[in-house]
């Protein structure tokens, strides 16, 4: 059966003083951003998990940091980092917090126990406890930001490569941003699907916002190109800027069986007479005003 030692028994009975010591801590951090979390749901959070940890701690499991008795207190730390990961704190703060309970439970246990020896030794059980629950939070922490970081690459990925359907058989897809194997599987998806759906025979791809074409992405392109061509529609490469046109032909990079265009609207005028279509200004016949 575990037990408590005295040391123990002082910081539950000073509950209450550990948790003002550490909202203490923490509303006084220069860093602290009220727009982030409100001091009621941070009293709250901080008293939830004082209270885990409190109920955790015994003779046993203050000198075992892996211990099973810390398993709720891992769980709400797990879920505070990465909480905190998705509302835009920075680690510095997320270590802040956890830093700031250790500090407020070895100020109270100074308090109560006046053997000097002793106060070391269970401050040093504490120290490591708490050093290992801050280097727990920090790996949460970057995995939760991490997830972040691959939602929002998703989101841009899937924003930036649209496809328009601009005229009945004709889509167009503009690139914006560096092109690279990933992207380019995506856009090849994306646009077979597209033409599947619309019965699509001509699809444009603009790179007027591609900054720089090498021999890499030209590669995609003639990929995306050939992929198409299986579906059964012909590819129209618009957006060939000067400075593309030469590098293209520095690298000595074959686009000659590739319908090229400088503009989205030459494109789309080639498009137009590949399918026989011809677009014209219609007469508006002016209706003259009464006389007065």
């Amino acid at each position: 059966m575990t037990t408590k030692n005295e040391a123990l028994k002082a910081l539950q009975k000073r509950k209450k003083e550990v948790l003002e010591q550490w909202m203490k801590n923490q509303l006084e951090d220069e860093g602290l951003r009220n727009n982030l979390i409100s001091d009621e749901d941070q009293q709250q959070t901080s008293d939830e998990l004082l209270n885990l940890l409190l109920a955790a701690l015994n003779d046993s499991s203050i000198e075992d940091v892996h211990s099973r008795d810390f398993e709720k207190v891992l769980d709400i730390l797990s879920g505070i980092s990465i909480s905190r990961a998705k509302q835009g704190f920075s680690p510095r703060e997320t270590g802040v917090y956890i830093f700031g309970l250790k500090e407020a439970l070895l100020t109270t246990l100074q308090k109560d126990m006046k053997d000097p020896a002793q106060l070391y030794s269970e401050s040093l059980k504490l120290s490591k406890l708490l050093d290992n629950f801050a280097i727990s939070s920090f790996e949460t922490f970057i995995k939760g930001r991490e997830e972040v970081i691959l939602r929002q690459t998703d989101e841009i990925t899937e924003i930036s490569t649209p496809v328009i359907h601009v005229w009945d058989g004709v889509l167009a897809m503009p690139i914006i941003g560096t092109l690279d194997s990933a992207r380019t599987q995506i856009v090849m998806e994306n646009l077979l699907q597209e033409i599947v759906e619309t019965g699509s025979s001509i699809a444009i791809l603009d790179i007027s916002g591609v900054p720089a074409v090498d021999s890499l992405v030209a590669q995609h392109l003639i990929k995306t190109v050939s992929a198409t061509r299986l579906m059964g529609a012909e590819c129209i490469i618009s957006g060939i800027r000067p400075e593309i046109a030469q590098t293209v032909v520095h690298l000595g990079i074959d686009l000659s069986t590739i319908i090229t265009k400088a503009t989205l609207a030459s494109a789309l005028k080639s498009a137009f007479s590949m399918l026989q279509l011809e677009v014209s200004k219609s007469k508006i016949n002016s209706i003259p005003l009464a006389a007065r």
